[in-house]
């Protein structure tokens, strides 16, 4: 009996088929594999919650909350309030856009782990024009987001640059790149008169990102125009990647370096653009965080995070757009959703046990691939060899 081409002798063969349909599955569509991931992150935290004494039904409230704003009180009536959906949307922006880093330099088969310097440049970029740009509504806060992309951009730029011309290693060069960024931040914020070790004085109106009718449909979140900017982050994303020649060439030079120079693409320049764009992505992010959720620019003691969580926003993805915004969601609702967790009694600390579990799994997928062609191999020269 045959089936896809695999003949079934006997009864053993039966499970063999079955373990290789779960394992084209787990290695096939890169969107079902993200899936499910997830699902199996959710699954294991569920088991976690009930081992530590508690209900699951308080993470999962807790979840519907964030996202549909749906809660009971404790009369056990439901109430509804939209502010909880724009902390959410608060939360994941900056988070979409540092998976955007990541993810368009892997495109180009590059790894930024600079992402967090590159957020910290364009913060501390669009800091500075906020304080002393000139005070004209919409302009002001615009000079200070093309201030930080650009910022975010050289920033970048510069280890793609060195990659191109020296092929020095992009994984030590941005992770170096990123304590220069935090702690020459320090320096130069520290030096804005009325600065102090903790804080900037406070920004003038026209340079935050507040929108009055965000907030007004928000019920008095903090969202901002900076929901605006994501979305034609996407769109750009998407754009660029997979609609223009240059798309086409960072794609090109992902795949093979030398077969995208034998056809003519300058892998230099790619490589070059890609982390320029990359950084641009982590700059803005930074810009809105800065300007959009706080009304004084900040001393940085340490590192926000952004850049690394985006990381694994990217791998959820598959650094693709849609992919990486749906992660950046993702991620966004389960940090969002922390502070309810802890109210109903869960630990706050399961939210990163459940995305910690996304990446392992994620990560999982390459060993399985490997271990399968192995085999596959093996199999082949078995072949041969009884010919």
């Amino acid at each position: 009996m045959a089936e896809n081409g695999r003949v079934n002798k006997g009864g053993a063969p039966a499970v063999v088929l079955i373990r290789e349909r779960i394992l084209e599955v787990f290695t096939g569509s890169d969107g079902m594999v993200s899936v499910a991931v997830v699902l199996l992150g959710f699954l294991v935290a569920t088991v976690l919650v009930m081992l530590v004494g508690r209900s699951p039904s308080g993470m999962y409230s807790a979840i519907l909350q964030v996202i549909t704003g749906l809660s009971q009180n404790r009369q056990g009536q439901w109430v509804w309030n939209v502010r909880y959906v724009g902390e959410w949307l608060v939360v994941s922006m900056p988070l979409i856009l540092c998976g955007f880093s990541m993810g368009f330099a892997g495109r180009t088969g590059l790894f930024n782990i600079g992402a967090e310097g590159q957020y910290i440049v364009g913060l501390t970029a669009a800091q500075f024009v906020a304080i002393y740009g000139p005070q004209i509504p919409y302009l002001h806060w615009i000079l200070a987001m093309l201030a930080a992309v650009v910022s975010g951009a050289v920033w970048g730029g510069l280890v793609g640059f060195f990659k191109a011309r020296f092929n020095m290693s992009e994984v030590v060069a941005t992770i170096m790149m990123n304590y220069i960024a935090l702690y020459g931040s320090r320096i130069v914020t520290m030096a804005i008169p009325g600065s102090n070790t903790f804080r900037t004085p406070n920004f003038p109106e026209t340079a935050k990102l507040t929108s009055p009718l965000l907030e007004s449909l928000t019920n008095g979140s903090r969202l901002n125009y900076g929901l605006y900017l994501t979305i034609i982050a996407i769109l750009f994303f998407w754009l660029v990647m997979g609609k223009t020649r240059l798309g086409y060439s960072l794609r090109a030079t992902g795949f093979n370096k030398d077969a995208a120079k034998y056809g003519g693409i300058s892998v230099n320049s790619s490589i070059t653009a890609a982390m320029a764009i990359a950084g641009a992505f982590a700059g803005l992010a930074g810009a809105i965080v800065s300007t959009g959720s706080f009304n004084y620019g900040r001393v940085l003691a340490g590192q926000d995070g952004y850049g690394f969580d985006g990381i694994a926003v990217a791998l959820v993805g598959n650094s693709t757009a849609a992919g990486t915004a749906l992660s950046g969601l993702l991620f966004g609702m389960l940090k969002s959703a922390q502070p309810l967790m802890q109210s109903r009694q869960i630990p706050k600390e399961i939210t990163s046990i459940i995305l910690g579990l996304v990446v392992v799994f994620i990560s999982l997928r390459a060993g399985v691939k490997i271990i399968m062609e192995w085999q596959m191999k093996e199999k082949a020269r078995k072949g041969r060899n009884q010919e």
